[in-house]
């Protein structure tokens, strides 16, 4: 083909497309303004999917939730849909190539999340809400898919692991950003830390753990030997804008979770031996039962409530006698524990706590925040939530997904050649230990932000352990 005929043709699209718009515009259609961004991002979901995976990371820390998109079902937009499309777009590939990585599938990380999301599946069919559980269920099949699964095979360019972790620190410094502004026109008091996030994060605990998985990572990069000064300076001017955005979130939980990295770091740093580690687990168990009245006759001489003052507020974390927040969440896992004491096995159906626990609630434990109605969402816990939803079962199959990957990360991380490869490791398991400690106090698998980069880190290590493990720095071209 000639280029005037090449000429002509982009000459006959542009001209059809302007008439077309014309037409739309004329008659109110705006959607059709859409319709070149949808065609753009299709034809790059077929043609370079770690492109539009990329894209999906990089747009992650800006999506907006939308609570109610009818039915009673909420979206985060426009994450969600492209996440949608991601996984479709690799299924049918998989469908008609009729292969996936056997060494990804085999790991037992893999096989460990089948069976956590096979159990989901099965509590679908007894759940109290099969739409509401259908809907979680289809959720969670385009986090794990699109950010365990396609992650592991887009993490086999090393490359792509830094541009992973970046493409989310970035923006979310964006937000960052955004929240001080808005923060400091309200003196920076307490009370507008909790929605001044907004729209991006739907309240401030939320927006506190995102930023602290992502707070060890920026540390670790400072030790890469292949960045420039500038670079590094970047890199620390980053570190401080979370820094203060993880203090200004007030989020008690994320600076709990931070000091639970300290440990888990030293532990690995130092080569602690694993029993060593077990008998210190079990003389703190031990401790705690044997002494638990009076640790709850101290806990209640607490009576610090949350502050504007930060010491003050550090504080209030341990204040189970009058602090409001506290108070709800013993509230919340006091109904979990009822509700799974009712349907042990399979709970009331993945999704369903929060249309169910009100009844579950005892009159001597409800707070100032409680409601009668049960509308003020889940269940304040990782762990507790998938009792009361997917039984005994759900939460095991977590913990031993939890399990595996804690003891592959530490392992791999020890037989890893590469520094660099090491770095995005360790700042990677860091990053999800904070989720892991946060979890017993929060529980956000139900947002973009929260899976993306819990599947994600999820995927790095095995992607580490299956492709990269034995190359060197130069090798890996990181």
């Amino acid at each position: 083909m000639t280029q005037a005929k090449k000429n002509r043709i982009l000459y006959l699209i542009a001209g059809v497309f302007i008439a077309l718009s014309s037409v739309f515009l004329f008659f109110e259609q705006f959607w059709f303004l859409g319709l070149p961004i949808a065609l753009a991002v299709i034809a790059v979901a077929i043609f370079r999917l770690d492109w539009l995976f990329l894209l999906i990371t990089l747009l992650t820390p800006f999506s907006i939730n939308v609570e109610n998109i009818g039915g009673g079902f909420g979206l985060h937009l426009p994450t969600e849909p492209l996440m949608f499309g991601l996984m479709v777009v690799f299924l049918i590939r998989v469908f008609q190539d009729g292969y996936f990585d056997s060494k990804v599938m085999r790991h037992p990380l893999t096989l460990a999340i089948f069976i956590n999301t096979f159990w989901i599946f099965i509590s679908c069919f007894t759940s109290e809400e099969p739409l509401v559980s259908v809907k979680f269920l289809l959720s969670r099949l385009w986090f794990v898919v699109g950010f365990f699964f396609i992650a592991t095979q887009v993490f086999r360019d090393s490359n792509n692991i830094r541009r992973f972790l970046w493409m989310y620190i970035v923006p979310l410094t964006v937000v960052g950003i955004y929240t001080i502004i808005v923060h400091s026109t309200h003196n920076f008091d307490q009370k507008p830390a909790h929605w001044v996030m907004q729209p991006f994060f739907k309240d401030h605990t939320s927006y506190g753990a995102i930023l602290a998985m992502f707070y060890p990572i920026t540390w670790a990069y400072l030790w890469s030997k292949n960045l420039s000064i500038n670079t590094k300076i970047v890199i620390g001017v980053i570190i401080a804008i979370l820094t203060l955005a993880i203090i200004l979130s007030y989020t008690r939980a994320a600076w709990v979770s931070l000091l639970g990295t300290l440990v888990v770091f030293g532990i690995v740093q130092f080569r602690v031996k694993w029993w060593i580690v077990i008998v210190m687990l079990g003389i703190g168990v031990g401790g705690y039962f044997s002494f638990e009245d009076q640790i709850f006759q101290k806990l209640e001489k607490n009576r610090q409530d949350s502050s504007d003052d930060i010491a003050e507020h550090v504080n209030s974390i341990s204040n189970v006698a009058t602090d409001a927040s506290n108070l709800e969440r013993i509230n919340r896992w006091s109904a979990a524990l009822r509700m799974f004491e009712e349907r042990p096995i399979f709970g009331f159906g993945p999704g369903t706590y929060k249309f169910y626990y009100a009844s579950y609630q005892h009159s001597s434990q409800l707070t100032i925040i409680s409601t009668n109605f049960g509308n003020l969402g889940n269940a304040h816990s990782e762990y507790f939530g998938p009792l009361a939803e997917q039984g005994v079962l759900g939460l095991i199959t977590l913990l031993i997904i939890m399990g595996i990957a804690i003891y592959k990360f530490i392992v791999v991380y020890y037989d890893t050649k590469s520094l660099e490869m090491r770095i995005a490791l360790m700042g990677a398991f860091l990053g999800w230990i904070t989720y892991i400690v946060h979890g017993v106090l929060n529980n956000y698998l139900d947002l973009d932000k929260a899976n993306v980069p819990f599947w994600g880190f999820l995927a790095l290590l095995v992607a580490v352990e299956v492709y990269h493990k034995n190359k060197s720095d130069e090798a890996t071209a990181y």
